[in-house]
């Protein structure tokens, strides 16, 4: 479990301002900047609006490296705090905790500026329209770009000189936005074909993209873009249903020579599990080196995906991975899932300075210390050099940080490597295991990296699938899969434990039983911020998956509660589409129907899954009523379906989802918990099949009874007509027809891998 250290107050300081007040590491962290910042809030538009001055809002989050670059150059500098001081009123914002708000000005600063990015800085009239901004802004002028202290200057001489039009473009800006981004549809339903035509597209657009050398679609840097491989993933089935028998392979070879790539390569932390960011070479080596949430659930579903493909344990042990790391660092007291580890850190104990990967970089002299016999192995296995191994791409390392340093990749095959040296691969790798615990053992006395210790409501959502999955597909290991560190190995039964405590936590701290509602986040108590669109569908994501994979019935009644809540709040009845807010806070100016999957799904596409996956479970009217939220929230953006497929992959999904004739119901009726029912609910889950609901339901168990009354009698009808005090019984349905009912695992897997019953 993580361990919190928390800030010395032990010194007083020089400086304190409004932040030291707030939750948010991020603002905490700025809280004695000689800069006089406000959090985002009344007073702060209050007191621009008495002095007659611009606001400087300056947006990013705890683990971001050029957030702390400015924070150094700009922010801690006396000089330029009394310039921020004398003519501004100054806000910090932590974008993970106000997405809302950082959706707005990134947006602007997107469209006027073609690129954005963390720090977002934007200098704002006192009723909070753009006047203009940026990202990261140098100190001083350099390479032919103004600084920061230049800028300050010109916004203010523009604010005395030319304030009608600086507000009045401001003002268009945010209109002209408004408009764009709140589009309605013209008609509820979707063209024939469209779907089909979207995945195709998006498909063969990424497949055009592929990097055949290195793996991943695009060029550096390298973002794992889990939403592409979903897509990837999802399309072969597609393929393989269509009876198109070589091309699923051929997409499939792209999908796993780019996980495995991923896997190999310095993206993944191999002493300490988990992903960072992105790299910023092509060659997945150097990474920025945070750690994200979002990024963990995410890539552990998608290597769960390719093992239920494969059976192969190489995508079953990286999974894994990112499992022990989550529960050996990022787990809370109570279940809960932290946000994210820092890119920086202190190089020793003391050290004023914090450098990027400083806590994950060796040089070839620690190794060969640490661990002596093997080292020559373990240096050839994973490219260390004397020199430094940060050369593999000019993008590497340009400015020669890493001088000396080695981010481990792994360019060889153990096969190949265990062969060379005569000896057996399962010693080989025997040996590497150990020598990364050892290397583990000291890296955990260095300075750590800063743990953003908030709990987010929709990255938990994320990761609360992931675990759940996890719980029945690594079932199918091949019995006696031996595990080296830093994978632990556990029975997948502990990861189903994992989720139902995450959403507890959840359910217990930011969720209000009368009012249905969510808060964002939590940290010593839950954010003033409420929950947006994607806290609601990522978690309701979550739930059906924690439900479907073994959890009880209360989960599947919550996610019913959250998606009504989520129709009410963020819902356009008439327009359709789901807007990023509830639209309740007069000082966010935008409401975004979002789309574009990016680094995490857009919530419209996930809201579009999970309302298919609703109406496969409950049964009449309340079954249409979520088909038809989904076609209507689909043919918002046909547009972007119809001719920009690659910036929606997993809406091009959820589009295909929905226009599947029939969903396939797996029921299983018997005894739970027992030992038969969770090998059978294993079966269910054991072949990769995103158009398939699995349901349980235990006549014996009144909380299951009642459910299932009153939101699908069909299925108490087949429980009684199937139900055996001994026996788990399963059924498989499509098109309106049963197969006929099996009881054991091999069979229930031999019939779904049939296709339709």
């Amino acid at each position: 479990m993580a361990e919190q250290t928390p800030k010395s107050s032990s010194h007083s300081h020089k400086h304190t301002n409004r932040l030291a007040a707030e939750h948010s590491p991020y603002l905490l962290q700025h809280a004695h900047n000689p800069v006089d910042w406000y959090p985002w809030g009344e007073e702060a538009f209050t007191e621009a609006r008495k002095r007659d001055v611009p606001i400087f809002l300056s947006i990013g989050y705890s683990t971001c490296h050029w957030c702390h670059v400015m924070e150094v150059e700009s922010f801690e500098d006396e000089g330029v705090a009394k310039l921020l001081n004398d003519w501004f009123v100054s806000i910090k914002v932590d974008r993970e905790e106000r997405p809302d708000v950082d959706k707005v000005y990134m947006t602007y600063v997107q469209a006027l500026y073609g690129g954005g990015g963390w720090p977002l800085s934007v200098f704002l009239s006192p009723d909070l329209k753009p006047l203009m901004g940026g990202t990261y802004f140098p100190p001083d002028d350099k390479y032919g770009r103004p600084g920061f202290r230049t800028i300050l200057r010109k916004v203010r001489e523009a604010w005395d000189t030319k304030r009608d039009m600086l507000v009045k473009s401001g003002a268009s800006a945010i209109q002209q936005l408004s408009e764009a981004l709140s589009s309605s549809a013209i008609s509820n339903k979707l063209a024939d074909g469209l779907p089909q035509n979207a995945l195709r597209l998006c498909a063969e657009q990424l497949m055009q993209t592929f990097d055949s050398k290195y793996g991943g679609f695009g060029s550096e840097p390298k973002f794992p873009r889990p939403v592409e491989i979903q897509l990837m993933l999802y399309w072969s089935k597609r393929l393989e249903h269509e009876g198109k028998s070589s091309k699923p392979n051929e997409v499939l070879k792209m999908v796993f020579f780019s996980l495995q790539c991923m896997a190999r390569g310095g993206i993944h932390d191999h002493i300490g599990g988990g992903f960072h960011r992105y790299s910023v070479d092509e060659c997945w080596h150097v990474p920025h080196f945070e750690k994200m949430l979002y990024d963990q659930g995410q890539l552990a579903n998608v290597y769960l995906d390719s093992f239920s493909i494969t059976k192969d344990s190489f995508y079953s042990f990286v999974s894994r991975d990112i499992f022990d790391y989550l529960r050996r660092e990022m787990i809370g007291p109570e279940g809960e899932i932290f946000s994210a580890e820092d890119a920086d850190s202190a190089e020793s104990e003391g050290a004023a300075r914090k450098k990027e990967g400083a806590f994950y970089v060796w040089t070839s002299k620690e190794v060969e210390d640490i661990l002596g016999e093997y080292a020559t192995l373990f240096m050839e296995h994973y490219y260390i050099k004397p020199s430094g191994n940060c050369d593999l791409s000019r993008m590497s390392d340009p400015h020669n940080e890493f001088e000396g340093k080695n981010v481990l990749i792994e360019r060889k095959s153990p096969s190949e490597m265990a062969s060379k040296l005569g000896i057996p691969i399962e010693k080989y790798h025997d040996i590497l295991g150990e020598c990364r615990r050892k290397l583990f053992e000291v890296r955990s006395r260095r300075p750590r990296p800063h743990l953003d210790d908030k709990v987010i409501v929709s990255w938990n959502g994320l990761a609360i699938s992931s675990f759940a999955r996890a719980s029945k597909i690594l079932k199918r290991e091949t019995k006696g899969t031996k595990f080296n560190f830093p994978v632990v190995g556990c029975d997948p039964k502990e990861y189903i434990i994992v989720a139902e405590k995450a959403s507890s936590f959840i359910k217990k701290h930011l969720y209000d039983e009368q009012t249905h509602r969510l808060q964002r986040s939590y940290r010593n108590g839950p954010s003033k911020a409420p929950g947006f669109l994607d806290d609601y569908a990522f978690l309701i994501s979550g739930l059906l998956d924690l439900y479907e994979y073994g959890g009880g019935t209360k989960w599947l009644v919550w996610a019913i509660e959250l998606q009504n809540t989520q129709d009410e709040l963020f819902l356009d009845r008439k327009g359709g589409g789901y807007f990023n807010t509830p639209g309740e806070d007069p000082s966010v100016l935008l409401r975004v129907k979002e789309d574009h999957d990016g680094a995490e799904p857009s919530g419209n596409s996930v809201s579009v899954i999970n309302l298919v996956r609703l109406a496969s479970m409950v049964s009449g009217d309340r079954s249409n009523h979520y088909r038809q939220n989904a076609e209507h929230v689909l043919a918002v953006f046909k547009t972007r379906l119809k001719d920009m497929a690659m910036a929606v992959p997993l809406m091009c999904c959820a589009a295909d989802m929905l226009s599947v004739p029939s969903r396939k119901q797996v029921v299983l009726v018997g005894h739970k918990p027992s030992l038969e029912f969770e090998d059978m609910l294993s079966a269910a889950h054991a072949l990769y099949d995103p158009n398939k609901t699995v349901i349980h339901i235990d006549p014996n168990n009144s909380e299951d009874v009642q459910f299932w009354e009153e939101n699908n009698t069909n299925i108490v009808l087949m429980a009684n007509n199937n139900f055996s005090e001994d026996k788990v019984v399963s059924l498989v349905c499509q098109n309106f027809t049963c197969s006929a009912p099996v009881t054991n695992p091999g069979s229930l897997e031999a019939l779904l891998s049939q296709g339709t019953p």
